[in-house]
């Protein structure tokens, strides 16, 4: 399977895609794609969803990837490196790479913020503008549309990943979330008196609180979280088991094995040979 990678922090396309399939693919890289217009199917790892006009569609690092085009479809393609989003300062936004990693459990499109819509429209003309007639100083403007669509994207993702957030949630238990995704690698700073001491709430009261707000408790969303992370890095990465062990803080293989037997009944392997072999058929 063919690798893609990009010389650059960020770079901005247009794209055409008149045959079917466009390709079979792996990114080294973020990658929001806008469709423009024509229809079609996205198949992301092993989820297939239909796109059409207006879609907004996030791939993180390593997501398999096969665009199937049913009508001729123009596409705004915005990629930019692990590295940017690491490093660029997003003020008020904790782990911003954790938070766009959430699409690699979604499917179809993300934008689901009806607010949004307008704006992503009007940040996609913008930058398809750039791109037909550049001007003075066009490469920050648009360093400044991909950020913007960029936070339009985590926003949307943070509405998506609990079906229990909704615009009057309690702004603490997304910072909560956030937190845990951020320190997701870092078991440490994950156990509840670290979280309970990190927002000013007493251990008992963290958990209710949690639970009242998301319907699960804390403990269960971590370790739902880390393990999506984990049969991500399995399915869609070339890491071994002791990359994977090093990287969640596992100390080790074994214990990394036991943990994941709990849930699948299967060592990382042998669930590995599984799936894929499901996939083939």
């Amino acid at each position: 399977m063919k690798r893609e990678n990009i010389d650059q922090l960020v770079k901005v396309e247009y794209h055409q895609a008149v045959h079917c399939p466009l390709h079979d693919n792996k990114f080294s890289f973020f990658q929001i794609v806008y469709v423009i217009s024509g229809k079609g199917f996205l198949k992301i790892n092993n989820n297939m969803a239909s796109y059409s006009k207006g879609s907004l569609l996030l791939l993180t690092p390593n997501d398999q990837h096969y665009l199937e085009v049913l009508e001729c479809t123009d596409l705004l393609l915005v990629k930019f490196s692990e590295r940017y989003v690491k490093n660029y300062p997003w003020n008020s936004i904790n782990s911003m790479e954790c938070i766009l990693y959430g699409a690699s459990f979604l499917s179809g499109c993300i934008l689901q913020n009806k607010p949004d819509i307008v704006l992503v429209n009007s940040i996609v003309d913008s930058l398809l503008h750039g791109i037909h007639h550049p001007d003075l100083y066009q490469d920050e403007l648009t360093l400044n549309y991909v950020n913007a669509l960029i936070v339009i994207a985590a926003r949307n993702i943070c509405k998506m990943r609990t079906k229990q957030i909704t615009s009057n949630t309690d702004k603490r238990v997304i910072q909560i979330m956030d937190y845990i995704q951020g320190n997701i690698h870092d078991p440490a700073l994950l156990k509840v008196s670290a979280i309970a001491k990190k927002f000013g709430f007493s251990e008992t009261y963290l958990g209710s609180y949690f639970k009242k707000q998301c319907d699960e408790t804390i403990q269960n969303y971590i370790l739902n979280y880390k393990m999506r992370l984990i049969e991500h890095r399995v399915l869609f990465s070339d890491m071994r088991v002791n990359e994977i062990v090093t990287e969640f803080g596992f100390s080790d293989e074994s214990h990394l094995n036991k943990f994941f037997k709990k849930r699948h009944h299967m060592s990382l392997t042998e669930f590995k040979k599984v799936k894929r072999s499901k996939a083939l058929v």
